[in-house]
Order: structure tokens, then C-alpha cells, then sequence
């Protein structure tokens, strides 16, 4: 297997991409937010974002307010034309892993193979009751049902002899693995898989004040060591960044937001109501300010240097739908660019400036 370098954190040279990434957490009911973060992923398109990325969630809205991507997916597919539509992630275990592979196989054709398949064990335990499953066994349901997953797609006889149609061997080389863990960045690279690196992610007793990546290194090490010969490495770093034309107001929004998920979550091992707004926009590791406010923090987090994918999300601020549009034409005009991603398509941003809006300064 490969050793990424003689150095212990070496940066990769690959090609940058840039995505757009939701929860689907917009203040609004369910049909309004499906059609703000339709817009949204719209926008981002019109602005040269490579990819765009959905969160699957059951039951708890506050968390995540979709619980069928592909649905989903097929709608924005019919909306764009570019842009490739990812699941950040399907939470496999909770899932159907025939049905999974005909709806994917169905969507990646409808969006002129667009779809890009990022899996997960999935997070809050309490959902599995509700689908006949235990949050114990997540481990050995997630690896059972992938596998059936690629031997659909592969064309394979499936348990009973019978095959699925459409077949998508394609599918193969889009499967991406979400994890916290180094065992599951180097189970990810072992399968040629892509790896996925989360937002946040938990500190542990031993390094309650570790950066996150100190956390992620690992992860990309693990994965880099078993990713098998001459296969292109792919990762992603998801980050939450809100990116704003004044500091104060981005703050302001940053204070509304991570607020309210203290209160929400009470999570011991993250700063609590007690803690200042610095204290939680580290503690949280959120990257929030102004274009260079933003481009220093993103720039100080040595884990990105690493990654192929550069993946935004709004969460856990979430600030209104036309700062979201707004913290989208910064990022792709003045953030990513400093970060050495250029777009890869023309994108007509004159027509995607909303009127409430003003353009970005020259």
C-alpha cells in the first residue's frame, strides 16, 4: 500500500472541487425549505460550485429536515444542468439496500450521471427502533448493506438469483464513506472509496482540546495507507462557513445560531450556554467573518490542504435564505479562490444576483 509522503501530513496535489452542503434546516415548514435549498443549490451552481450535497435525517427536524434524498435529488436534478447531486449521507443501515441501489441507479441516469453516493452508519440511535433495527448492530448492517449495494450495481445475482435493472456499474467509483474514526478511513480507503470527513466532529477525554485537524489527520493517514495501488485518492473536508459583507452582522447571525444548538443539543463534551461566542465558534468549529475573516480561519486548518472535495455548509448558524445566497457568491468569488479552487465551467452569475442583494464590489 502507499504511504501519502515522507512527510507525516503531506498535502495531496489534486484537483480542488468545491461543493455546497445541507441539512435542509431552513427556518420554514418542509415544502418551503425543500424549495429555499432547491434555490440555493440553483445558485450555487450559477456561481461554478462543483457539487452539492444533501443530508439524509428520520423524525427529528431540528437535526435534519429530509428524509428522502433521492426524491429530493431528482428535483434539483431537473433544476440544473452541472452541478453533480450528492447524499451527505444515505444512513445505510436504516435502509432497503435493494431499493437504495434502483433509486440511485434511477437518479444517476435521470441527471446524466451526476450522482456522487456518500453512506454513513448513520448517528441518532434512538431512529432505528422505528425501522425494526438496534443501534448496536449499526457496524455490521452498514458493511451488509453496502455490499449488496455494489453487487446490484455491479450486475451481480442478488440473494433469490435475480438482477437489478438498470445495472450501474458506474456507481462504483461515486461511493463515498462518512466516518469520525481512523478504522473507518482506512476501511474507506481499502474499498477505493471516497473518504468523507465530517463538519465537527467529538473530542475525546484524552484531547478535549484537539483542532479538528489534529482529529482528521489520522483519518486521511489511515485512508491514504490502504487505498489500493493507482487508485486517485478522493476526500472531502465539509467545513461550516457563513461568509458575510460585514463582520459584525455575520457575527450577530453566528451568536443567533450556535446558541440556540447549545440549548438544543447540551452536549458535555462542546462549550455550553456559559460560553462566550469565541469560545463557541471554536468550539464548534465554525469559520465565520468576512471573505479574509474566513480565508485566515480556513487557512490556519491544516486538514484542507489535504482534500480533493472542499464542501460549505451554512449549519450551525443558519443564518436567513438571502445571507445564505450571499455567503454563496463570496465563497465562490473570493473564498475558494484564495484556497486554490478556480471553476471549472462558465458560470452566468448575473442572472442569479437576487434583488435584495447588492453585486460584489470589483
Amino acid at each position: 500500500m502507499p504511504a501519502p509522503s515522507s512527510h507525516p501530513h503531506a498535502a495531496l496535489r489534486a484537483p480542488r472541487r468545491l461543493g455546497f452542503f445541507s441539512r435542509l434546516l431552513d427556518d420554514a415548514p418542509a415544502a418551503e425549505r425543500y424549495r429555499l435549498v432547491a434555490e440555493q443549490i440553483a445558485h450555487a451552481e450559477r456561481f461554478g460550485f462543483d457539487s452539492a450535497w444533501v443530508a439524509q435525517h428520520h423524525f427529528h427536524e431540528a437535526e435534519g429536515g429530509l428524509p428522502s434524498p433521492f426524491v429530493f435529488l431528482a428535483h434539483v436534478a431537473a433544476l440544473t444542468r452541472r452541478i453533480r447531486i450528492g447524499t451527505g449521507v444515505v444512513t445505510l443501515p436504516l435502509e432497503n439496500a435493494v431499493r437504495v441501489a434502483e433509486d440511485a441507479a434511477v437518479l444517476d441516469l435521470l441527471s446524466g450521471h451526476r450522482l456522487e453516493f456518500g453512506v454513513g452508519t448513520g448517528g441518532t440511535p434512538s431512529a432505528f427502533a422505528a425501522f425494526g433495527q438496534t443501534s448496536e448492530k449499526r457496524a455490521e448492517a452498514f458493511a451488509a448493506h453496502l455490499s449488496l449495494v455494489r453487487d446490484a450495481w455491479a450486475g451481480r445475482p442478488l440473494p433469490g438469483g435475480d438482477q437489478i435493472y438498470p445495472s450501474s456499474p458506474q456507481l462504483l467509483d461515486r461511493i463515498w464513506q462518512a466516518t469520525f474514526s481512523v478504522a473507518g478511513g482506512a476501511r474507506a480507503g481499502a474499498a477505493g472509496d471516497g473518504l468523507m470527513l465530517s463538519r465537527t466532529q467529538p473530542r475525546t477525554a484524552d484531547a478535549p482540546h484537539a483542532s479538528l485537524s489534529e482529529l482528521q489527520h489520522p483519518i486521511i493517514d489511515a485512508y491514504l495507507q490502504q487505498l489500493p495501488e493507482g487508485r486517485t485518492p478522493r476526500i472531502m473536508g465539509s467545513r461550516s462557513v457563513f461568509v458575510a459583507n460585514d463582520r459584525r452582522e455575520a457575527l450577530r447571525y453566528a451568536e443567533l445560531g450556535l446558541r440556540s444548538g447549545v440549548a438544543r443539543l447540551a452536549d458535555p463534551t462542546r462549550p455550553g450556554p456559559e460560553a462566550s461566542l469565541q469560545e463557541l465558534i471554536a468550539g464548534y468549529d465554525v469559520h465565520v467573518g468576512t471573505p479574509d475573516d474566513v480565508i485566515a480561519s480556513l487557512r490556519a486548518d491544516s486538514a484542507l490542504d489535504r482534500v480533493t472535495d472542499m464542501v460549505f455548509q451554512v449549519h450551525s448558524v443558519d443564518p436567513p435564505h438571502p445571507l445564505i445566497l450571499r455567503s454563496i457568491e463570496l465563497i465562490a468569488t473570493r473564498v475558494a479562490p484564495a484556497l486554490g479552487w478556480s471553476a471549472q465551467a462558465p458560470a452566468d452569475a448575473s442572472s442569479s444576483q437576487p434583488s435584495s442583494l447588492q453585486p460584489i464590489a470589483a
